[in-house]
């Protein structure tokens, strides 16, 4: 049975004898306050078996917590027997994301805490079922059966994200609901979508017209790892409008993931004083000579009018790695810019974060963090929860901020002791942009090797916390760097399989040992393959999957290791 393949692994999984026939004539039940659930259900299940999987028009025993005890199981035995009928169901009694599947041969019965918790018994039940009912249109001939069981499930943590640089390299809106899907999939509820870098400014900023239209293309890209200083001489750009983020926010929300923008602040800004060089100090107002050669450096336009890519003393930077332009931390312009658009990024994004960056910005490191504290308390001011990469600790106290902690496990430590809310992200367990294993062919292999057992033993919680240290930890995010990722392809291979391993850790409470599952995994990744997720095999990449035009850049273990204890976390500096 091997929990029936099932990742993440549930917390009690009780079978049963027989299987449930899904057929033309099932029906779905559920209560108004579960309608979108439902609606999500019959979406993701229609295409592929053919069942409408229309309401039966009958009551709904337990619906909305009606009942308690033993008198709710009698409703569900009712509910599972002799209807054949499919119901969802709030349940007195289930925390938050917590849910109970109960199957039969006569019917199915969904009950969770909230409709949350009910969407990912409906995911789970969408697992059990053949992987053909993943597909888009029947393949199969014949009914569709599911297993006779009782699974009773609870996430471990409440923050669960995967960051998407979008920045780099830009993912189209389809390509990205896609990528939202298969998130939910795997029960992650954060999308952190990295959306503006050095590279490139992806989304719509009303007030700002030119953070999109210079901001948003830039004429080359490098070819492999920076280290060996080859550019492509091929244009790449894109950006979402207001409408695209308000479609993909809504898109998410049917899936109970949480869209966390990211304006990454003061620095990793090039792309934005490409578009508006008054934002940089004079110091560094000059063409970027690390940039690609040919990259247009013409003067700014006084009459409105958009020049090309690269347009100003700066332009849209071609070269990975840190750039030394950034915005002017002593501006005060600059800082009212700042919060221009991050009102309306806020005005986009209603949860209860909004990233502001805080990393790796060159200069003085009082002013830096002055500023990185005017920009905390702005969102705080209207709010909501600022969301900064570690280096915040740098800049003393910035109260209420949650800190992606992504310089190894000391970065966590440090913050969780400083008293901030943490999401665990070190970058030697969970960044996905390093090479996969030790192989050759892996396609532009860059950092350490970071293979999927090294992703499952992740553990999110830092050594030597105390229970109330422990508790700041709330989840773990993977992080998706684009660089080497110019296609959805190439985020597939990189992010699949080991963001199944990932999503293991942030959901089991009590994680079975990596070869239990890697027995499961060899029966989800048929499920990925019904999905068209091109994902790594086990044996190594796919002769097209490989990248031999385009040079990567290993280093070992150790070396890392070496480099993240230089960063020093948590030291003031300045």
């Amino acid at each position: 049975m091997a929990a029936y393949g099932l990742i993440p692994l549930p917390s009690s999984v009780r079978p049963g004898s027989g299987e449930f026939t899904l057929t033309a004539g099932t029906a779905l039940d559920a209560p108004p306050e579960l309608a979108a659930v439902a609606a999500w259900l019959r979406s993701a299940l229609g295409p592929a078996t053919g069942c409408a999987l229309l309401p039966s028009g009958a009551g709904i025993p337990g619906a909305a917590g009606d009942g308690a005890g033993a008198d709710a199981d009698a409703d569900a035995e009712r509910a599972a027997g002799g209807e054949g009928r499919i119901v969802l169901a709030l349940g007195p009694g289930l925390a938050a994301e917590e849910f109970r599947l109960r199957i039969t041969p006569s019917g199915v019965r969904i009950t969770g805490g909230d409709a949350a918790g009910v969407f990912y018994g409906a995911q789970t039940l969408r697992l059990l079922l053949p992987p053909a009912a993943l597909r888009r249109a029947p393949v199969a001939g014949g009914p569709l059966t599911v297993p006779a069981t009782e699974i009773e499930d609870r996430p471990r943590y409440g923050w669960r994200g995967c960051m998407l640089d979008v920045a780099r390299h830009f993912m189209p809106k389809a390509d990205l609901l896609r990528f939202i899907d298969l998130l939910a999939l795997h029960r992650l509820n954060v999308l952190h979508l990295h959306l503006t870098d050095d590279q490139g400014w992806r989304v719509e900023i009303a007030k700002y017209p030119r953070l999109t239209s210079v901001g948003g293309w830039r004429s080359s890209s490098m070819l492999g790892s920076r280290q060996h200083e080859t550019f492509l001489p091929r244009p790449h750009g894109g950006f979402y409008t207001a409408d695209d983020v308000r479609e993909i926010v809504a898109y998410a929300a049917e899936r109970y993931v949480t869209v966390v923008p990211e304006i990454d602040l003061p620095g990793h800004t090039q792309a934005a004083v490409a578009a508006y060089p008054w934002l940089a100090p004079e110091a560094v107002d000059r063409p970027d000579t690390a940039d690609a050669p040919g990259v247009a450096d013409g003067p700014d336009t006084a009459d409105g009018a958009e020049p090309a890519g690269g347009a100003g003393p700066v332009g849209v930077r071609a070269a990975w790695g840190l750039s030394p332009h950034c915005l002017d931390v002593t501006s005060a312009a600059a800082l009212d810019f700042c919060r221009d658009v991050l009102d309306e990024v806020m005005e986009l994004f209603p949860g209860s974060h909004v990233g502001i960056g805080g990393d790796e910005c060159p200069g003085d490191a009082r002013s830096r963090a002055a500023f990185v504290t005017a920009l905390a308390e702005h969102v705080t001011g209207r709010g909501r929860v600022p969301y900064a990469w570690d280096e915040i600790l740098e800049c003393g106290a910035v109260p209420g901020v949650t800190v992606a902690a992504w310089r190894g496990p000391d970065a966590a430590a440090v913050a969780a002791r400083a008293g901030h809310q943490v999401v665990s992200c070190p970058d030697m367990s969970v960044y996905f942009d390093y090479r996969q294993s030790e192989l050759p062919d892996e396609p532009i292999p860059v950092g350490p090797p970071l293979s999927l057992q090294d992703v499952h033993a992740f553990e999110p919680e830092p050594a030597g916390l105390t229970a109330g240290e422990r508790s700041r930890v709330i989840g773990a995010q993977c992080n998706v760097w684009t660089e080497h990722m110019d296609t959805p392809r190439a985020v597939d291979y990189m992010v699949f399989p080991r963001l199944c391993a990932f999503a293991e850790v942030v959901w089991s409470a009590d994680r079975a040992p990596y070869p239990d599952f890697a027995r499961r995994l060899e029966a989800h990744t048929a499920r990925l393959d019904a999905l068209g997720v091109e994902y790594r095999p086990a044996a190594g990449p796919r002769p097209w999957q490989s990248r031999p035009d385009a040079p990567g850049w290993p280093i070992s273990k150790a070396r890392r290791e070496a480099m993240v204890a230089e960063f020093g976390v948590g030291k003031h500096r300045g």
